[in-house]
């Protein structure tokens, strides 16, 4: 099965770049690829409790719905401790479905991926 990382760097003060992730991993498994989408640096602040659900660009429904839906497709969330320690954050503040892991995780989905797009 054809693996696609996707790795959302852009945080909350770039709502506009947050919905790509999460709309092309969920497409991805509807072609029956696996998606992981890893967050660093204020990538991480996406993945905050709540915080989904504080943003809505446009004609698009809150991120948050469009987040569940590509984690209720099967797609993986990966959150960087090292960001989140960048950034004072405790690893409680995230989303449940979320793992916070450390940078060799990203290096082993990268190696792993046939294809790492970045936002």
């Amino acid at each position: 099965m054809a693996r696609i990382l996707y790795i959302q760097t852009s945080g909350t003060d770039t709502p506009e770049r947050l919905y790509a992730p999460f709309v092309l991993a969920t497409t991805a498994r509807s072609m029956d690829m696996d998606a992981d989408i890893y967050f660093m640096i204020k990538g991480v602040t996406v993945v905050k409790k709540g915080a989904a659900e504080e943003i809505k660009v446009g004609n698009f429904p809150k991120l948050s719905e469009i987040m569940h839906q590509a984690i209720a497709s099967g797609a993986k969330i990966y959150i960087c401790e090292q960001s989140t320690q960048l950034l004072g954050m405790a690893r409680g503040d995230f989303i449940a479905e979320g793992q916070v892991v450390g940078a060799l995780t990203l290096n082993d989905l990268a190696v792993d991926a046939d294809a790492v797009i970045t936002f």
